[in-house]
């Protein structure tokens, strides 16, 4: 009955993430819950309370959702601050005309802004700076939408993007999985900076040639026009923000590999936040309005932290986790269960592609992560299989942001998804043979 009521459950969470009967945050609390207490009715439950099994899961996603609090926070004051300003202006004056460093200016922008973790502020960023220069140069406007989404996946993996923060919450590891992700994320973007901008731009300079743009017309690409945008940046304050940003990503890492220097992310980010604050804005007014306007980003992916919480809390603690894990057992064949990372890692291309990123990590995962655990996967090799197919989700129509994209770029989406596609087959090789190459997930673990 315990393993009836989980596949129920499950089924029922996908069937109301899916057909968007509820939001993910009421569903994440409430679909387990009603199963939680209909196994405490019939006595098939383990024992404890529905109370305690909810605290002890929202303890295990505290300190992510802590983090991605003040990460989501620190990095929206770098952005109203400018940080980004001057490298998209250095990127335009490097670019001039030339069709190839237009494609390469464009990547390093792209990969740049996407630092905060949004998709919807970067594709505003690189359309803004780049259409411009497009649509002079007469360029394929296709290559810039490929480019924004591809080092926009990448940096989409950072421990404050959307799926690494749910796959963080489900399966209970740190920030330090950053440590884990960069090897594969930083040869994703140098594979996009070198090999698949300069190939599309060496495509462009044969077809266009090279155009000579003065430097007025290259500075009104990067003129502010909006006053309020305008009244926000600190230009003045652009070489400390640097430091502060390039101070705080590096400890975070740094402290993954040395113990002596470690420090909770959140904490990391809390102080950051603090300093950016006073630093940048420090009237008290100012201080209130970057927060106050900032705070919905990060209050609507940290409720979802919690309520993941809640859900593994109810899902493990009532013993449905356990009996699903068995159940599913005996449905994969053993041969496979040694190969268990590779296929998380598979699942993951089509499980990310066709359900929301929701209803992949916290409704598919946590049965897949059961089932890895009998075969010897520990829960940091199951979060980073989980997260291999990144390479290809942010194609999916179910991510919003996209059609903004498309819409600025008038752009078709099939068109879109089959360019991008066969480029981020490359990412997908990077991540996982990276992964694979550095043991952080085992090809193989003897059963």
């Amino acid at each position: 009955m315990l393993t009836f009521l989980s596949w129920a459950m499950i089924v029922v969470f996908m069937y109301v993430i899916l057909t968007k009967k509820m939001t993910p945050f009421s569903s994440l609390v409430l679909v387990p819950l009603v199963f939680a207490l209909i196994a405490k009715l019939i006595g098939v439950a383990n024992e404890g309370s529905i109370g305690t099994w909810i605290m002890e899961g929202i303890g295990k996603t505290s300190n992510t959702g802590l983090m991605l609090l003040f990460a989501i926070l620190f990095f929206a004051i770098m952005l109203d601050a400018g940080l980004f300003d001057p490298i998209t202006a250095k990127m335009i004056q490097f670019a001039k005309g030339d069709p190839l460093k237009v494609l390469i200016a464009t990547a390093v922008v792209a990969a740049t802004v996407s630092l905060n973790g949004d998709g919807t502020t970067t594709t505003l960023i690189c359309v803004s700076a780049f259409l411009p220069i497009y649509k002079k140069l007469n360029m394929k406007i296709m290559n810039l939408g490929v480019l924004i989404i591809m080092q926009n996946t990448i940096m989409n993996l950072l421990p404050w993007g959307g799926p690494t923060a749910r796959a963080m919450a489900v399966l209970g590891v740190e920030a330090d999985i950053l440590s884990y992700l960069a090897p594969g994320m930083v040869l994703s973007i140098l594979y996009v900076i070198f090999i698949v901008a300069p190939f599309m731009g060496r495509k462009e300079r044969n077809r266009l040639g090279i155009v000579n743009m003065t430097d007025e017309e290259m500075a009104q690409l990067t003129v502010i026009t909006d006053p309020e945008v305008q009244a926000i940046r600190r230009p003045e304050k652009w070489l400390f923000n640097v430091i502060l940003t390039v101070g705080l990503v590096g400890w975070l890492i740094a402290g993954s590999f040395i113990e002596a220097i470690y420090q909770p992310p959140f904490v990391l980010f809390l102080v950051g936040t603090t300093i950016a604050l006073l630093v940048n804005y420090p009237d008290l007014k100012d201080q209130g309005k970057r927060i106050s306007e900032n705070a919905g980003d990060a209050v609507s992916v940290v409720i979802l932290v919690f309520a993941a919480g809640v859900f593994m809390g109810l899902f493990q603690g009532s013993g449905m986790a356990d009996a699903m894990a068995q159940s599913f057992i005996t449905i994969v064949p053993e041969a496979l269960g040694g190969f268990w990372g590779l296929v998380v890692a598979l699942i993951s291309v089509p499980g990310t592609f066709f359900i929301s990123n929701d209803g992949f990590y916290f409704g598919i995962l946590p049965p897949l992560a059961e089932v890895g655990y009998t075969y010897g996967f520990t829960n940091m090799q199951l979060a980073l299989a989980s997260l291999m197919g990144q390479a290809f989700h942010l194609l999916s129509p179910l991510v919003a942001f996209i059609y903004l994209l498309l819409r600025l770029l008038d752009l078709d989406m099939g068109e879109w998804q089959k360019e991008s596609a066969k480029w981020l087959v490359g990412v997908f090789i990077i991540f996982v043979g990276t992964a694979l190459a550095l043991g952080y997930i085992p090809l193989y673990i003897p059963q």
